[in-house]
């Protein structure tokens, strides 16, 4: 048999696959992969969506792929209020961990207030800009209480 490159990947399939495959790749060792999905919304009384948050959580980590909220909103707290709601279903569902990215020119100082560092940095991408990893180690509600004795 032979093998090409197809330009012409089916968009709606080809994703599923290939995590398939990833996920077939695991070692064994790890157990399952525990991926659920988080999405959250910051809706008006008219059902608007004004902002949002998605990811998923997936071993012990809660992965933030985006977090947005309307211009006219920013500075009032939704921001924080939508990530805190998200690191308490993450710790609910087990995570001790948060990872996620964000541009020199969006919310770096806004996630580092909140406990949240920087662990990588990719310069040039996009050209004259920084695109910084962050992550914060995540403390249930029981850690916070204290021993129960």
């Amino acid at each position: 048999m032979e093998y090409h490159i197809d330009h012409q990947a089916d968009a709606d399939s080809l994703p599923a696959a290939v995590r398939k495959g990833i996920r077939e790749a695991d070692p064994g060792k790890l157990g399952g992969r525990d991926w659920q999905p988080l999405h959250l919304s910051l809706k008006g009384d008219d059902g608007t969506v004004a902002g949002g948050l998605y990811g998923a959580t997936m071993w012990s980590w809660l992965m933030i792929d985006g977090l947005w909220i309307s211009p006219s909103l920013r500075g009032r707290g939704f921001g924080r209020k939508l990530l805190l709601a998200a690191e308490a279903i993450a710790t609910s569902r087990g995570c001790t961990g948060s990872w996620l990215g964000t541009f020199d020119f969006q919310a770096r100082d806004f996630y580092e207030h909140l406990g949240y560092r920087v662990f990588a940095e990719l310069p040039g991408f996009p050209p004259g800009h920084t695109h910084f990893h962050l992550s914060k180690t995540l403390v249930s509600e029981r850690e916070e209480a204290g021993p129960i004795c």
